[in-house]
C-alpha cells in the first residue's frame, strides 16, 4: 500500500526556481519573458511596453482589475482602448465590427489560467472573445502571471483551469452577472513564432485566479 504524495495548492506562490524554469522554457519556445517582483512592477513595465494611442483590448482578467492594469489602458484616455468602445456598440447591428475590433487589435493583454514549467500558456474562457488576439490576431501579446499559476505541465495545467479558476470565476461571474462561467473555450500556446511578439511578465507574487 503506498500514500499519496500531498500536492501544492494551486493558490500557492511558485518559489523562484519553478519560476526560473518557466521563464527558460518560455524563452526556448519563443516567448519573451521577464520575471518582476509584483503587480506594481508590471503596472509600470506596461505603461514602458505599450505606446501611446495603440489599440489595446484587455481580456477579462482579476489580474489586471486587482493590479489597476485594467483601469490604466481602459480609463486613462493614453490608448485606443477596444473594451470601451465595444461596450457601447450596439450587438444587433455591430456585432462583426465588434468581432473585427476584438480580435485584431495592436496590443491584446490579459492573463492566462497556468504557465507550465515546459513552456506552455494555458488560456480558459467562456466566451472565446480574448483568444483571437492572444493566438495570432493581435500584433502583439502581453500576460501578466502571478506565481501561482506555474505548474509542473499541462496535466496539471488542466487540473488546476478546472478544480481551481472554474469554481473561482463561476463565483464572480455568479455575481456580477447572475449566471455561473465554463470552460467553453481552451487555448494552449506552446510556443510564439514570431519573435518579439508575445511577452510574458511573470511575477513572484500571487495576484488573480
Amino acid at each position: 500500500m503506498t500514500t499519496a504524495m500531498p500536492t501544492t495548492s494551486f493558490a500557492d506562490p511558485a518559489p523562484a526556481q519553478r519560476l526560473e524554469r518557466a521563464a527558460a522554457a518560455l524563452t526556448e519556445h519563443g516567448f519573451t519573458v521577464e520575471i518582476l517582483h509584483d503587480a506594481a512592477a508590471a503596472r509600470t513595465r506596461i505603461a514602458d511596453l505599450i505606446p501611446e494611442g495603440a489599440s489595446v483590448f484587455t481580456g477579462a482578467s482579476e489580474t489586471l482589475r486587482l493590479s489597476g492594469i485594467d483601469e490604466d489602458i481602459n480609463a486613462s484616455g493614453r490608448y485606443a482602448a477596444v473594451k470601451p468602445r465595444a461596450l457601447a456598440m450596439d450587438r444587433a447591428t455591430q456585432m462583426d465590427e465588434i468581432r473585427r475590433m476584438l480580435a485584431s487589435p495592436d496590443v491584446s493583454i490579459g492573463s492566462v489560467a497556468a504557465v507550465t514549467e515546459t513552456g506552455s500558456l494555458v488560456i480558459a474562457s467562456g466566451s472565446g472573445s480574448q483568444l483571437p488576439g492572444y493566438a495570432g490576431g493581435a500584433a502583439r501579446a502581453i500576460w501578466v502571471v502571478g506565481a501561482q499559476k506555474v505548474v509542473p505541465d499541462l496535466p496539471a495545467a488542466l487540473r488546476r483551469v478546472e478544480e481551481h479558476c472554474l469554481p473561482l470565476e463561476s463565483a464572480r461571474a455568479q455575481a456580477a452577472y447572475g449566471y455561473p462561467s465554463a470552460v467553453n473555450r481552451l487555448l494552449i500556446l506552446n510556443a510564439e513564432p514570431y519573435p518579439g511578439r508575445g511577452t510574458v511578465l511573470l511575477l513572484r507574487e500571487a495576484i488573480g485566479f
